[in-house]
């Protein structure tokens, strides 16, 4: 299965690093670029205005980096995906939508995040009933370099696909039918908890009178 997704997931992936190799400079650091600014001078106090097209549709539904996976793993366990946040101003910011497909590198992480991550996908997928559980898949070392060079960036801890990515139906479907919804133990057992009741059962029963003793 893994030789198969690394072809699905960079062929997915492949217009946000089109896009990002055509439109976006890579960045040379703060000391080059306060450099450069020396050298140049400064025209004008306006912004220039970019001629950069629009990201893809796409990008919108692809988070990287575990920083960004985990906050949002977070808001969809803690119930915001359905009453969603409010603002400074009093609206309702845009609610966070679950992943169907969350990818991991295998090496490079810690045991103790290896053990959390798990935890979390599995409590964020019970505050979000209505969509299919999200399937966590972990990915080997060539599979990270392609991923890293098909996105144009260096290294690619781990990719969220939300439900509804554009061009993700048969890559989704592909890994519904072939990974298990991450079960965790604590949480099935919370889940069927029910309360029993103290129960008391008494039994009544004769007591035989004590012996006397011979005199």
């Amino acid at each position: 299965m893994t030789s198969e997704l690394a072809n699905k997931k960079p062929s997915l992936l492949s217009p946000l690093g089109q896009h990002r190799q055509r439109h976006i400079k890579p960045s040379e650091g703060k000391r080059a670029a306060k450099r450069k600014r020396k050298e140049e001078g400064i025209v004008s106090k306006e912004p220039a205005k970019s001629g950069r097209p629009p990201m893809p549709e796409l990008a919108s539904f692809v988070d990287v980096g575990l920083m960004s996976i985990t906050r949002n793993l977070e808001k969809l366990a803690t119930g915001q995906q359905s009453s969603g946040e409010i603002s400074s101003d009093n609206t309702t910011a845009s609610s966070p939508t679950p992943y169907s497909i969350i990818f991991v590198a295998r090496s490079g992480q810690s045991s103790a995040f290896n053990c959390q991550l798990p935890q979390m996908v599995a409590v964020a997928s019970k505050g979000s009933p209505s969509t299919p559980t999200t399937r966590l898949v972990g990915y080997s070392k060539p599979c990270a370099e392609k991923l890293s060079a098909c996105l144009g960036i260096p290294r690619v801890s781990s990719v969220g696909i939300r439900v509804d990515a554009p061009m993700s139906r048969a890559l989704v479907e592909y890994v519904q039918q072939h990974v298990s919804p991450v079960r965790v133990a604590w949480l099935e057992e919370a889940k069927e908890a029910v309360y029993r009741p103290t129960q008391l059962k008494i039994d009544e029963k004769m007591v035989p009178a004590k012996k006397s003793g011979k005199t």
